[in-house]
């Protein structure tokens, strides 16, 4: 799932400690999105150097809800040519390893990710596989930091810190979450040395099936590099009858 969290408590009632209150925040991100089954969507990805020039890839994205466990999502590219038919699968698990793989058309193969690997580019943008893996509570622990307004929202600010600290490429996030709707509006990610490295920008939400709320732009800036990548996301579309046989590792070579 996209978060997973639920406590029906106001917060002030149920939260303690800075840690307890931030996992309760979590737990009731994630029980927002429980529910939603499956979902497809279009995807344009655009990277940009530091010197500001730009390539643009187009995918299509489907995910779909695993009850007890995380979701399974597939990513297939569109354009440009060289790249057409590249298709990443991505299984993500409350506890232990994800199972991430990818399909290279120019060799005819799929090729594994190890979860050492996780921290590297996808496709060379400046989100990490990690971040294309669903958020799931338990790999994380929380600290709430304080509230904050952000634009015209009042935010709950909370760090999460990768319980596979290990494999991670990232010591904390730092994310603002509406009191609202807990949608993430931002998130700053540190790296191991605890710098910071980049800075992810969340915008035009809207809400499907009166409950699911879902970004339709991502901006991730890179400041160590001066790089940018820039998702925008249409075409949302729910329950469209997604199941396990639409997320095998032969779909992967199947993908067009």
């Amino acid at each position: 799932m996209l978060t997973l969290f639920s406590l029906l408590q106001p917060l002030s009632a149920v939260a303690g400690t800075a840690d307890e209150k931030g996992l309760a925040i979590a737990r009731e991100a994630d029980s927002r999105n429980d529910g939603f089954g499956d979902f497809a969507a279009n995807m344009t990805m655009i990277l940009k150097n530091r010197h500001g020039q730009e390539s643009v890839r187009e995918m299509r994205v489907q995910t779909l809800e695993v009850k007890g466990d995380g979701d399974k999502s597939l990513s297939i590219f569109d354009t440009p040519r060289d790249i057409k038919g590249t298709a990443f699968l991505n299984f993500t698990h409350k506890a232990g390893d994800d199972d991430q793989w990818l399909y290279l058309p120019a060799l005819k193969r799929v090729k594994r990710i190890s979860s050492r690997n996780k921290s590297g580019s996808f496709m060379g943008s400046e989100f990490a596989y990690e971040e294309f893996a669903s958020q799931e509570v338990e790999k994380y622990t929380y600290r709430w930091i304080r509230n904050e307004t952000y634009g015209d929202k009042e935010c709950f600010v909370v760090e999460f810190y990768p319980v596979d600290s290990k494999n991670s490429g990232y010591t904390r996030m730092v994310n603002w979450i509406d009191k609202d709707e807990y949608r993430t509006w931002k998130v700053k990610y540190y790296d191991r040395k605890d710098s910071l490295l980049k800075t992810l920008i969340v915008s035009d939400f809207s809400v499907y099936l009166d409950k699911y709320w879902r970004a339709h732009q991502m901006n991730m800036v890179n400041h160590q590099n001066g790089k940018s990548t820039t998702l925008t996301w249409t075409d949302y579309t729910f329950r469209t009858g997604l199941s396990d046989g639409d997320f095998s590792k032969n779909s992967l070579a199947r993908a067009r």
